[in-house]
């Protein structure tokens, strides 16, 4: 149940931010790896291939002008 709210949360970000919003306004950082990298939303969905190469699980946060709108609680998922 919480992985649906935490996907439909994404979900309705990205939706806003692309189609209601300025999308270079928005930053997603996500796992890559051992590392967390932070694109812009238009590279991110760009780079991830709609999600098929980059999974919305590995999303961490997602910024729109320095306000988090989304943050994923790390010590509760991993």
């Amino acid at each position: 149940m919480k992985d649906m709210t935490k996907k439909g949360s994404i979900e309705e970000i990205f939706s806003k931010a692309r189609f209601s919003d300025e999308p270079d306004c928005y930053i997603v950082c996500f796992r890559d790896f051992e590392s967390i990298r932070e694109l812009a939303l238009p590279r991110f969905i760009k780079e991830s291939d709609n999600f098929q190469k980059i999974p919305s699980s590995r999303i961490k946060m997602i910024k729109k002008n320095n306000t988090v709108l989304f943050e994923k609680n790390t010590q509760l998922d991993e």
